[in-house]
């Protein structure tokens, strides 16, 4: 957080969700230190116990867009999975399930480092818009796995 508000010193407060879209292009102080802000907050905010996890579900119209896009929630997870195992991404990165622009179809993708699919040219698809992302940094498995 230091470095972002370093960015952003003296100029006005923007939230940061808004400052996404141009970080790219605004430097290395937006795009890492404000990425890597916004995408753990986010990846914190989404966290629930595992015994109020086991007892949600989606709502009628997130289900219908998962069926849609992906056949099942289960082809959903493996899907997902298979993007953030250990070695499918080289070095840091996130994996990303998003809502399109239209609102109509969810998206399975992955950014390097810290950007997010709110930056714009970030991702093929344009500005596309996180339900769900994990960090697939080495750290988030190294302890486990020790690169064997």
């Amino acid at each position: 957080v230091a470095n972002i508000n370093k960015a952003t010193e003296g100029k006005d407060e923007v939230p940061i969700l808004d400052l996404m879209e141009s970080a790219i292009e605004a430097g290395p102080g937006f795009r890492n230190s404000g990425g890597g802000h916004y995408n753990h907050a986010f990846f914190w905010s989404e966290m629930a116990p595992p015994d109020e996890a086991a007892k949600t579900k989606p709502s009628e119209q997130l289900q219908s867009l998962i069926d849609k896009s992906f056949g099942s929630t289960d082809e959903m997870k493996a899907a997902f999975e298979a993007r953030a195992a250990p070695g499918a991404v080289f070095g840091s990165g996130w994996v990303w399930v998003c809502v399109n622009q239209a609102g109509d179809e969810l998206k399975l993708v992955g950014t390097p480092n810290q950007d997010n699919p709110l930056m714009k040219g970030a991702v093929e698809e344009g500005i596309i818009f996180p339900i769900l992302g994990l960090d697939v940094w080495e750290h988030a498995y190294y302890l486990k796995y020790q690169n064997r």
